[in-house]
């Protein structure tokens, strides 16, 4: 089968590969009619997240049809439509329990106090990812999630992990209603920020990037706006706020971030500052507030402005998503017509295009902020459209 695959820093291929196999009780083996490229992705592919490994199968957002399933997993069969979550939870354990699915102790073969999750690091289990035509889910049972009729595969695509992480941190943001909030990011999980604020009733949201197009998808959502690169967001945002800063904070954008020169436009280049959204977090939020980090952060990054935080008596929660937990809520909003994850996607490229959709994805270039990569079969009646995040909240 074809599948997208790892072979290096800068260097992704599509690969035959072998088709995967049931290996345990609760496995399920899921043709892929959709899959996606996250922005976790190019932390791999840009080498800011160490582990990969020569070989993987990258990506980890998956909608696609039972084919087959393990002898434990009950409550699926050959034909259901499910929508694959992100990380990887056993679902007995008691993290799973507490919800806490990304915290599995069961999941990851490999260091069981990392999150499992598909097409990661070494550490992260070495589980094959899901840009590929047929991918074995681990736990079937738990994170694949049935799929009304209602739902298409281009709002599943999106609930697979995006929008479950942007509500994770809207959530883990305690942001409540009339709240002043600051999304940090601008890029597919910034922009479903903007939409999850919406549903907690944040009174006021104001989004920071350094991409126009992206910025003009958050305005389209009611989000007021600041280029980075024209103003000093920690200077704008006290002016705007009366001096007093946001109720919450939520970086959305992770290790690679850009400074005040911008994203660079040479490939896989990643961010070359660091820390910079951290640093804006606790500048830009208000004494006592909350700061909620998504953006993905490695291991090995270290620098965090504690003492500035400290003094401010800052709320600081972070971390990978539960994205069982967030998912079946989700699906029911989709399906009722509530939220359109689908007005997300600005482009629909065939898998074996990704090499380059990974190019022009990792260089910002306008209309590609979320890139849905489908089969031959499924790309018929897709078109490539530009950005058109108007209104992901309908209700």
């Amino acid at each position: 089968m074809k599948a997208v695959v790892y072979h290096g820093i800068g260097d992704v291929r599509i690969d035959d590969v072998p088709e995967p196999k049931i290996e345990a009780p609760n496995d399920a083996i899921v043709r892929t009619t959709a899959s996606a490229i996250c922005g976790t992705d190019l932390h791999f592919v840009r080498g800011s997240f160490e582990g990969m490994q020569e070989g993987q199968t990258v990506g980890h957002e998956a909608v696609g049809i039972v084919e087959e399933t393990g002898r434990d997993c009950r409550n699926l069969k050959a034909g259901d439509r499910v929508v694959v979550g992100s990380t990887i939870g056993c679902g007995t354990c008691s993290y799973c329990r507490a919800s806490y699915y990304s915290k599995c102790n069961d999941a990851n073969p490999v260091n069981p106090k990392n999150t499992a999750f598909f097409g990661g690091p070494k550490d992260s289990g070495n589980i094959k990812g899901l840009q590929a035509e047929y991918a074995r889910i681990p736990f079937a049972n738990v994170g694949a999630v049935k799929l009304p009729d209602s739902v298409s595969d281009d709002d599943a695509i999106v609930l697979s992990d995006i929008f479950p992480t942007a509500y994770f941190a809207a959530d883990m943001a305690s942001i409540k209603p009339g709240h002043l909030v600051v999304v940090l990011g601008c890029g597919s999980v910034g922009q479903l920020v903007i939409a999850s604020a919406k549903l907690f009733d944040a009174g006021r949201i104001i989004a920071i990037d350094c991409v126009e197009n992206r910025l003009e998808m958050a305005a389209k959502q009611g989000a007021e706006t600041i280029n980075f690169m024209s103003e000093d967001p920690v200077e704008a945002i006290a002016s705007l706020t009366g001096g007093t800063g946001a109720d919450c904070v939520i970086d959305a954008v992770g290790i690679d971030a850009y400074g005040r020169g911008g994203p660079p436009n040479d490939g896989f280049a990643p961010g070359d500052k660091p820390s910079q959204a951290l640093e804006w977090a606790v500048e830009i939020v208000a004494k006592a507030g909350h700061i909620s980090l998504v953006g993905v952060y490695p291991p090995a990054q270290t620098t965090f402005p504690i003492g500035k935080a400290f003094g401010k008596n800052v709320t600081l929660r972070m971390g990978d998503c539960p994205h069982r937990r967030y998912l079946p809520m989700l699906v029911r909003l989709a399906a009722d017509g509530t939220i359109s994850p689908s007005k997300l996607l600005t482009k629909q490229e065939p898998i074996e295009d990704a090499v380059s959709a990974y190019q022009s994805f990792s260089k910002h270039e306008p209309g590609w902020l979320k890139v849905e990569l489908l089969p031959p079969a499924q790309l018929q009646g897709h078109g490539n459209g530009t950005a058109h995040a108007e209104r992901l909240v309908t209700a």
